[in-house]
């Protein structure tokens, strides 16, 4: 079994919370965990409760243009897709935490577990589309925060090395992810 724990990635922010007492950051804190474990759930419902009614996300990968959908009904779609695609697994835990009145600033490594043809689409070198490969990607995640504590959205930068892969044996996959690609209809 390979070391993939998805739980890394809102323990590091809860690490960051039990040092902060500043009840505004506390809570900013508090929505990014929330979101970080609805967003492993694929619970969309979970992750549109952690945003503003009308919130924005803006991607950037390198010098592109900003890619993040707009609006409330755009976002919730983009979630939905992302539930369904067979690439919602990911573990992204914080080496950098940064809090304020207004934003948190996370920076780390974002792994996704996925198929050769999602590691494809995601411009990665993996020499198949068959099997299932761990993808690496290093970003930084700006959240702006409203009144009431729930998030305007997300500016997302990242930089993809698309040699940053390695192949999982069907053996080695966690059973989480068999299971939501099972769930999904998808062959393992």
């Amino acid at each position: 079994m390979i070391d993939f724990d998805p739980a890394r990635g809102w323990r590091s922010i809860e690490e960051r919370l039990a040092r902060t007492t500043d009840p505004r950051h506390r809570q900013h804190l508090e929505t990014v965990i929330a979101h970080m474990k609805a967003e492993s759930a694929r619970d969309v419902d979970g992750l549109m409760g952690t945003l503003v009614d009308d919130p924005g996300y803006h991607f950037y990968s390198g010098t592109g243009p900003d890619r993040g959908p707009k609006g409330f009904r755009a976002i919730r779609q983009y979630y939905v897709d992302f539930a369904g695609s067979g690439g919602a697994v990911l573990m992204s835990p914080k080496d950098r935490i940064c809090v304020d009145d207004d934003y948190v600033v996370c920076e780390g490594t974002l792994t996704t577990l996925a198929s050769g043809r999602i590691a494809k689409a995601r411009s990665y070198t993996v020499p198949s589309e068959e099997g299932h490969y761990l993808i690496a990607m290093r970003n930084t995640v700006w959240w702006s925060f409203g009144d009431d504590g729930r998030a305007i959205g997300e500016d997302v930068y990242s930089v993809t090395d698309p040699d940053a892969w390695q192949r999982v044996e069907r053996d080695d996959l966690p059973s989480d992810y068999v299971q939501y690609l099972k769930g999904l209809g998808q062959e393992v």
